[in-house]
């Protein structure tokens, strides 16, 4: 019987070789992401999903093929297939949904982060990666909660020595808001906590509720949009047991943020504890200009934070922060083969109460090579301007006859819809744009009316874009 042959050496991306081998790869994705978005030709692939399905179907033939085309060829093909059938968050007409078009310079660090390949879940798998993610969380967390930030995490019973802000890197919002949770629950061991929070909260609140076995949650109705500090006190004055009131900064329909000064002293009124969702307005705490609509979000027991919203991150890139870096101790686990005692006691950092998942890559590199690279202040800008863009954009289509503006935006989301036009013809607008491929629009149910819905998250889009969008709308409201 004959030896199979060996197969043939497959470069690695780490090692001393790992650049040499990428840096020709690296050539073929770019040009084929350019080659992809020239033929897309705007912000979505035109034809709907049965064109674009054909399309990839087509392009891919069998998915497991008895013999490769080699890397160059694969790439090229599906790079650009990829790129043709995107919907491309950096395209000014691409504005539905809290999805941001990422920084160059965060998606070279996450291209780093693929290539060495560290894993959270032991300090021998991620020695550097470890103790950077400790210093940027802890100082991200220090930024939200208006504190000083030095050393590493603190550890101990919660609510003994100094507090010190903290927080965990997450997928985004919808971990984060489960990990809030989570932590609600084990600091009432012997009574169930009740989750209660307003109509406009995120999705994910009332899903972790389930997924942990809480009582079902209380919804109040916001009939304005926002959590009425009136209307929880009543609700609070009913409620027995310890309670978690949910609160958000930057609602995903209306980018709207709650009253949080008046929501804590209600909290503290009735002794219920308080969590912030703030994955979309969080990073207004670095804005000097914008800082103030998160006042009282100090007074809070913990908050998330998305940084692939108004962070400009490739997804994912959330953070849940604690006032307290203590409080999370309970999410601490031990595995000998990944944190023995002995390991432990002789200085090697715990890494798995750092999150609830195991394998874990290391996503803070792309935020602290943006931090380091923009600082404070060049981040403040691109929230500043994102958020100026969509005033002007509110601005223009107020002024137009054809449209109605549904109320001044507070963040960068702005609902309108054409004068005089019933709901059915609205959604059928927005489904004709993305069947074209030339606009990408959200759709938000307010004042018993659907509104269409553009999220404004590009710090590029300029005047004459906008002038644009304007122009495609009005030529759309005819047909």
């Amino acid at each position: 019987m004959t030896a199979p042959e060996p197969a043939p050496p497959t470069p690695l991306a780490g090692g001393t070789a790992g650049p040499a081998a990428l840096r020709p790869l690296l050539d073929t994705v770019l040009d084929a992401l350019a080659a992809g978005a020239v033929a897309r030709g705007g912000p979505l692939p035109a034809g709907g999903p049965e064109a674009v399905t054909a399309r990839v179907r087509a392009t891919l033939g069998d998915p497991l093929p008895a013999r490769g085309t080699g890397a160059g060829e694969a790439l090229t093909t599906l790079v650009t297939l990829l790129a043709e059938g995107a919907a491309d968050p950096a395209d000014p007409a691409c504005l539905a949904h809290l999805h941001c078009p990422p920084l160059a310079v965060a998606a070279a660090a996450d291209l780093a982060a693929s290539c060495l390949n560290p894993s959270l879940d032991s300090w021998d798998q991620a020695p550097a990666a470890s103790a950077l993610e400790a210093l940027v969380t802890r100082a991200l967390a220090a930024e939200l909660y208006g504190t000083s930030s030095t050393g590493a995490p603190t550890t101990g019973t919660p609510g003994t020595g100094t507090p010190t802000a903290d927080a965990l890197i997450t997928t985004g919002g919808t971990e984060s808001n489960q990990l809030a949770l989570l932590l609600a629950r084990e600091r009432h061991p012997r009574r169930p906590v009740r989750l209660v929070h307003g109509a406009a909260a995120h999705h994910s609140l009332p899903r972790a509720a389930w997924l942990l076995g809480l009582p079902e949650p209380l919804c109040l109705p916001t009939p304005a949009g926002l959590l009425d500090p009136a209307v929880l006190d009543r609700a609070l004055a009913g409620v027995t047991g310890p309670v978690l009131v949910a609160a958000t900064a930057g609602t995903t329909d209306a980018g709207l943020i709650d009253p949080l000064p008046e929501i804590a002293a209600v909290c503290a009124r009735h002794g219920a504890e308080l969590h912030v969702d703030a994955a979309y307005g969080g990073l207004l705490a670095l804005s000097p200009r914008h800082r103030h609509l998160l006042d009282g979000l100090d007074r809070s027991h913990s908050v998330t934070v998305d940084l692939h919203k108004l962070g400009w991150q490739p997804a994912a890139a959330g953070l849940l922060a604690v006032p307290d870096g203590r409080l999370l101790a309970p999410l601490g686990q031990r595995a000998d083969y990944l944190n023995a005692a002995d390991d432990t006691e002789a200085g090697l950092p715990d890494l798995l109460g750092r999150s609830l998942r195991t394998t874990r890559r290391p996503d803070v590199l792309k935020t602290a090579v943006t931090l380091r690279a923009l600082g404070r202040a060049g981040l403040a800008a691109l929230v500043d301007r994102t958020c100026a863009t969509a005033q002007r954009l509110a601005t223009l289509l107020d002024a137009h006859p054809r449209f109605e503006v549904h109320a001044p935006p507070v963040l960068s989301t702005v609902l309108f819809r054409p004068v005089g036009m019933p709901d059915p013809e609205v959604a059928a607008l927005r489904r004709g744009l993305l069947l074209d491929g030339r606009a990408v629009l959200g759709r938000a149910t307010a004042d018993g009316r659907l509104w269409l819905k553009a999220t404004l998250l590009n710090p590029r889009t300029g005047p004459g874009d906008l002038d644009r969008l304007v122009t495609l709308l009005e030529g759309s409201t005819h047909r």
